[in-house]
């Protein structure tokens, strides 16, 4: 492998100011520098291959709390480096246990047991983690395999029955290589779950269940579990209270918010009004440009009208085969096609460097999605740019956006403001924000409010907080934050 191909260049100057919280018992003190934890030589020596100067705030304090053996919660917005914050400590604590035989064989049937899994929920970003995890593996005698959906099997268990150490796998072809006596998980010491809250979207929380409690993966108690998600609603809450114990919760930057580095842009556009707006967008903006729509009819046809009006573009969507996926990624991150059309299911987990600018044609339905698109810019440090194009038809979303965009203090046109779907969020949204805030913090495993009560006239009244906070009520024009009510909360 190529151990010194360069990677992913991080700009630490500007993470000074990220807010970090933990909760939960006994937390190890973070580190600053990767000198004040002593690593493994091999382990310290990859790191300098990586050129990673110092550790990102997501580093500094996962490697403690992994090395001390506390089963984590990690909410961290895309690109903060959660991979190597998971990669580095597991790697580290497999090289000072005592070496396991990884391969059995029965007659002709072959089955690995694997010491760490990880778990993610597309096949682009199990292959990212698999390029990082070679890439820290590199003169340590561990081996990593990746599996996913989508190709052949045969190939990878040809590459399984060779011996695996780290096991990094979408959750429905492994199901597949369980079924068919491949794998064991008896010997698995570490549990990684990464972009949770993206498995749970697609629909794979039947899989990772059975995968966790209903095989012979050892309990929880018995392995250490690591979960990794950019937002922490209650569907991941019940996840985190299933599989994790004694954990800690570490929170970087704002849970389930946009980041700061991403400058967000909102423009007015009705149907047939886009094409023409996307022009001059891309036009005035130049980089790699990402551009989500809702449909893979819509994915072809906006990549033909690119190529015609001479914009180099490519598309990604669901019904696109993996070796065509690979190639569109390819030729758009090294510039060839530097105009990416892709639908929300084929982006999902994809880490492209460089992305300048996020432009969501047609906007998602839900706010959690938009996080996560805009999220593929602004990475490592980087500022970058997102523009929607928003219509009436959008109305859904609206009410959510403009809550995060008040807390990311964005720009907010008065248009947007106007386009409200519901009077009386305000007031909602202050009782559950405000709430929210004062409860405890996040609430290492808690983190649950009560959204205050509406009435027929749009007026609400503010929510307690499940640790004694309160927000204030509000009437239908009003945010939820200072001008709705939202912002009065006490610890």
């Amino acid at each position: 492998m190529d151990a010194g191909a360069a990677p992913e260049k991080i700009e630490f100057e500007r993470y000074d100011d990220i807010p970090v919280e933990t909760s939960g018992r006994d937390c190890p003190v973070h580190i600053n520098t990767w000198e004040e934890i002593k690593l493994h030589p091999t382990v310290e020596n990859n790191i300098k291959l990586a050129k990673f100067a110092k550790p990102t705030p997501i580093q500094k304090y996962s490697l403690p709390i992994v090395l001390g053996r506390r089963d984590l919660m990690g909410c961290a917005q895309t690109g903060s480096g959660k991979t190597a914050a998971f990669l580095l400590p597991v790697i580290e604590k497999m090289l000072s246990e005592p070496p396991v035989d990884t391969v059995s064989s029965v007659g002709n049937r072959r089955k690995v047991y694997p010491a760490a899994l990880v778990l993610a929920p597309t096949r682009e970003l199990a292959v990212q983690i698999y390029d990082g995890s070679r890439k820290f593996c590199y003169k340590t005698g561990l081996k990593t395999t990746v599996v996913y959906g989508g190709t052949p099997i045969v190939n990878q268990l040809r590459e399984l029955e060779r011996g695996c150490d780290i096991l990094i796998a979408t959750p429905g072809r492994l199901v597949d290589i369980i079924d068919r006596a491949k794998v064991s998980l008896s010997g698995i010491r570490y549990l990684t779950l990464d972009e949770a809250d993206r498995m749970l979207d697609m629909g794979f929380e039947p899989q990772i269940r059975r995968i966790v409690e209903e095989e012979d993966m050892p309990p929880s108690g018995d392995r250490q579990t690591l979960m990794f998600s950019a937002t922490f609603p209650k569907e991941i809450q019940r996840l985190a209270a299933s599989f994790l114990q004694d954990y800690i919760f570490l929170a970087v930057g704002r849970v389930g918010s946009t980041t700061d580095l991403v400058t967000q842009k909102f423009l007015r556009a009705e149907e047939h009004e886009k094409q023409g707006m996307l022009l001059d967008l891309l036009s005035s903006v130049k980089g790699l440009t990402l551009i989500f729509v809702e449909t893979k009819r819509k994915a072809d046809q906006l990549e033909d009208f690119l190529q015609r009006e001479g914009f180099p573009a490519t598309s990604i969507h669901g019904d696109r085969d993996q070796n065509d996926r690979q190639s569109a990624l390819r030729t758009f991150s090294s510039g060839q096609t530097p105009y990416l059309v892709a639908t929300s299911v084929a982006a999902r987990g994809l880490h492209i460097e460089n992305v300048a600018h996020v432009i969501n044609y047609d906007m998602p339905n839900d706010a959690n999605e938009y996080v996560h698109r805009i999220g593929r810019t602004g990475r490592a440090g980087r500022p970058g740019l997102a523009t929607a194009l928003i219509s009436e038809d959008n109305n859904a979303v609206v009410p959510k956006l403009l809550e995060l965009l008040h807390e990311s203090e964005q720009e907010i046109p008065p248009w947007l403001e106007s386009l409200r779907s519901y009077r009386g969020y305000g007031g909602h949204s202050g009782g559950h924000h405000g709430g929210r805030r004062g409860g405890p913090k996040f609430g290492g495993k808690d983190f649950r409010t009560e959204r205050g009560s509406r009435d027929d006239r749009g007026r609400s009244e503010g929510g307690w907080g499940s640790n004694g906070g309160f927000g204030g009520g509000g009437y239908g024009g009003g945010y939820g934050g200072s001008s709705g009510g939202g912002g009065n909360s006490w610890f």
